[in-house]
């Protein structure tokens, strides 16, 4: 193998690595904002679950 060839070889290593990375970062990226999605989408639900819960815990005194 020539010198040409493998400085050719690492450039493309070196590519596949940074593809790979660059996958799984936006992967990560994704995977937060459809959590943070549906946060805020069940957030009212939420809400409204810990006021019942509040109205529900109320002691009655004889």
């Amino acid at each position: 193998m020539s010198k040409e060839a493998q400085i050719e070889e690492v450039q493309i290593k070196d590519k596949f690595w940074l593809y790979v990375s660059g996958t799984i970062i936006t992967l990560l990226i994704v995977i937060a904002m459809v959590k943070q999605s549906e946060n805020e989408k069940f957030a009212p639900i939420k809400q409204q679950l810990e006021e019942e819960t509040a109205l529900m815990n109320i002691r009655v005194l004889n």
